[in-house]
């Protein structure tokens, strides 16, 4: 995106130099990719002065040429020898000194230099305005009215200058600085300068119409606001040098008058305009409506395009394409030379429909490109406004009619919370409110709301205005603090870290549902949903104590007469159902609530988390044979279930459970938030189920309670881990758990983790005796470990194994 600096400064006077303001741009996010210095007339006129012609007499040796001495600021005038027809003494002219480069209208550019002409020396050349780019006329030499005094610049006499461009490399999320304005906006925050909208207060229509353009919307979703303008005696025709010179600035090319403004407003506003040959608006009514499928649209490139239905067009009262809407126009509808009455559009069109149509035909233009992002709906009339301004200017239009605006649901203007101390936790530096105040104000977000007195939820409500699309969020609110602030003016500190990274707010609970959900389905784990009712048989026969469970009064079938105590037997009846019709490979999970009651008779509920493993835990492929699953692959599962919620590492120990033979529980802060085993065969029978079933079972409730987010950053090592191995032959009772945390408490700086990588038990070691091949993980942060401190840690690890599990290293 091209902005002229000289066209930005009659939005917002500045006299900051041009590479200052562009570093101000590129510090706040409007990335300048290039700054380039233009001229208005190539060479800027450089050498080129106001004279008054002192003399002139014919050329002895020539009947064309003229003989003149001009005085052109200096002590001794100079001789020209001159070709204009209109040259007279007392003129004040336009005289190219030695040296000048000029720049014609037509032709290459030339150097003047000192030279004899037909044997008359010649110290410069009086010019004609083709000669110095400034028009097309070679009739003859410029003839000035001025009293400014001779040896005065050229340039500042036409008033030219040079002006600067800036090429900003626009984000998708930044369609508010589209513009000039838009820019201008965003220095006025940058320098706490004010700005300003163009004038438009001389704006006049009537208040009524004999004939107007009506407009009907009948899609409002892809068009909230549709309004327009209608224009008589408009004379299209050349644009004056100011409008093109603007455009020519930006890289655009003048076309013609009405094209031109409304191009010119376009970059100005950032609203698109489309200019209608109002005549040709069939039933002086607009539409915008869907295209029909497979209709025929000739567009302004004069191609031909089979419309889709998802097209959202601008129609005339027939329903007949005029315009694909905010992309392109359309070959018969548009401004020609005979146009003398314009209806101009001015639209509010929804981005996903402007994108459709774009995508769908491969156009891409200024229009599309800023209604894709999101335009201003507040900004729709002051465009008509300031284009029907320019077009009375340029082009002699008169308003016919008053403004046609359809607006039925008017656009809200977003509403955020902002708590004010989460500013200084994601910024990582303090930032006075007073500080903050000003640059929503600057950028024009409005305090609506405010509680000073709620300490550490200090919240303000803002009410954001709608050309900031992107700013839906807390985080948006700070962002845009941060932009302004500046990012340089946050203080570097050693070791600073984003503290924000380790608080969050206390986790949705369905959030982290869906989170384990979403892990265990990745594995291959099939969710189910049981039937909160069952069968108090299950539990009669096998001892649940009858006040313990909950029974329905008035049920309606006697399968269906409790409230389930455990999810385990609603899961055994899934499985039978699969098993009975072959599907014996199964791997089940279920969040549930189970329901008791206490010793006063109170009613108690329970969320759980229970897995179920059955079958093969693997199919055969050509690579591996099936195999039965097994504790581990329930293990593993549950483990990491664990880990996601941040407990890994969790203890263990056997427990004895109703259902579960040999029955393990896993412990957090050691308390018992899991257990696991295979389902007791007498359960198994009493259900049914003919094939051995894994069971694990997860205290929901406790685990969400205990859950807190965290991500913890810590520095990694520059210097090498070292493993160790030991074989440790204990008691058949002892676990490897107990091992791991023995080890965790001899060595709290070094070892970094521990794992067993195999269990032996055998006639060679004793009865009741069995091994664990353990692997130990040394690290040092501050050196690289020598020997003799790996020995001293490991001699320390076994003489602690020797006494705290009576264990035997085997060598």
């Amino acid at each position: 995106m091209r902005i002229s600096l000289d066209w930005l400064k009659t939005l917002i006077p500045t006299d900051k130099p041009a590479a200052e303001i562009g570093a101000l741009l590129t510090g706040s996010g409007l990335e300048v990719e290039s700054l380039e210095e233009l001229e208005s007339i190539p060479g800027g006129l450089r050498g080129v002065v106001l004279g008054t012609v002192l003399t002139c007499e014919a050329h002895p040796d020539a009947d064309k040429l003229s003989l003149t001495t001009v005085d052109v600021g200096d002590s001794t005038p100079r001789q020209i020898v001159c070709g204009a027809p209109n040259v007279a003494a007392g003129q004040r002219v336009v005289v190219a000194l030695e040296g000048a480069m000029l720049h014609p209208a037509q032709g290459e550019p030339f150097k003047i230099k000192k030279s004899k002409i037909r044997g008359a020396a010649s110290e410069g050349m009086i010019c004609a305005e083709d000669e110095i780019g400034l028009g097309q006329s070679h009739a003859g030499i410029m003839v000035l009215e001025t009293e400014l005094p001779n040896g005065t610049p050229a340039a500042d006499y036409f008033g030219l200058g040079s002006d600067t461009v800036y090429e900003i490399g626009l984000t998708p999320n930044r369609a508010d600085a589209a513009s000039h304005y838009g820019v201008a906006r965003e220095l006025r925050a940058l320098l706490g300068q004010p700005c300003h909208l163009p004038d438009v207060s001389g704006f006049v229509a009537p208040a009524s119409a004999a004939a107007n353009i009506g407009v009907t919307i009948e899609d409002p979703e892809a068009c909230p606001r549709y309004a327009g303008l209608l224009l008589e005696n408009v004379q299209v025709g050349a644009s004056p040098e100011w409008l093109q010179r603007r455009l020519r600035s930006i890289g655009l090319s003048p076309i013609n008058n009405v094209v031109d403004v409304t191009n010119f407003v376009l970059h100005e506003l950032g609203q698109p305009l489309h200019a209608f040959d109002a005549d040709q608006i069939t039933g002086g009514r607009i539409r915008v409506k869907r295209a029909e499928a497979d209709e025929k649209f000739v567009t302004l490139d004069g191609i031909e395009r089979s419309l889709k239905a998802e097209d959202l067009v601008i129609a005339d009262a027939n329903g007949a394409p005029m315009a694909l809407a905010g992309v392109f126009g359309g070959k018969t509808s548009g401004v020609s030379e005979g146009t003398s009455r314009v209806f101009l559009e001015s639209a509010y069109f929804g981005p996903a429909a402007v994108r459709r149509t774009s995508q769908t035909h491969n156009l891409k233009t200024d229009a599309s490109f800023r209604f894709e992002r999101g335009t201003d709906p507040n900004m729709v009339i002051i465009a008509l406004q300031r284009a029907a301004l320019l077009l009375h200017e340029v082009a002699g239009a008169t308003v016919a009619a008053p403004i046609v605006d359809e607006y039925p649901a008017p656009v809200l203007p977003a509403t955020v919370r902002l708590r004010l101390p989460r500013v200084e936790r994601l910024v990582g530096q303090y930032i006075a409110p007073e500080r903050i105040r000003q640059i929503l104000t600057d950028l024009e977000i409005e305090i609506t709301e405010e509680n000073p007195d709620a300490g550490d939820q200090y919240t303000w409500t803002l009410t954001v205005p709608p050309h900031k699309v992107d700013v839906t969020r807390e985080a948006d609110i700070i962002e845009e603090i941060l932009r302004i602030y500046g990012y340089n003016n946050v203080a570097l500190r050693p070791n600073n870290s984003a503290s924000f990274l380790s608080r969050f707010p206390n986790p949705d609970p369905e959030v982290t549902r869906i989170k384990i959900a979403s892990l265990l389905s990745g594995q291959g784990y099939s969710e189910i949903l049981t039937n909160s009712l069952t069968n108090s048989q299950y539990f009669d026969k096998e001892g649940e104590s009858n006040n313990s469970l909950v029974r329905i009064l008035n049920y309606n079938s006697v399968e269906l007469n409790a409230m389930r105590p455990t999810l385990l037997h609603s899961g055994l009846e899934i499985i039978r159902h699969n098993i009975n019709r072959r599907q014996r490979d199964l791997k089940l999970y279920e969040f549930g609530k189970v329901y008791a009651q206490n010793e006063n008779g109170k009613y108690l509920e329970k969320n759980k988390l229970v897995i179920y493993l059955t079958g093969n835990a693997a199919g055969e492929t050509w690579q591996q044979k099936s195999e039965k699953a097994a504790f581990h692959d329930l293990a593993g599962a549950v483990q990491q279930v664990l880990a996601a919620l941040g407990f890994g590492g969790a203890g263990s120990q056997p427990v004895q459970h109703a259902y579960l033979a040999g029955g393990l529980a896993l412990l957090v802060h050691n308390q018992p938030v899991a257990q696991l085993g295979a389902v007791a065969a007498s359960v198994l029978k009493r259900l049914d189920v003919t094939q051995p079933v894994w069971y694990a079972e997860l205290d929901w409730d406790a685990l969400s309670k205990k859950y807190k987010p965290t991500l913890t950053a810590r520095e990694l090592s520059k210097f090498p881990e070292v493993r160790r191995d030991l074989s440790v032959v204990v008691d058949s009772g002892v676990t490897f758990d107990q091992l791991r945390q023995i080890a965790q408490r001899t060595e709290k700086k070094l070892l970094q983790s521990v794992n067993v990588f195999d269990v032996y038990a055998g006639e060679n070691l004793g009865a009741g005796k069995k091994s664990y091949s353990v692997s130990f993980t040394l690290q040092d942060f501050t050196q690289t470990l020598s020997e003799q401190a790996i020995e001293q840690v490991m001699q320390r690890l076994i003489q602690q194994f020797e006494k705290q599990a009576g264990a035997l290293i085997r060598k």
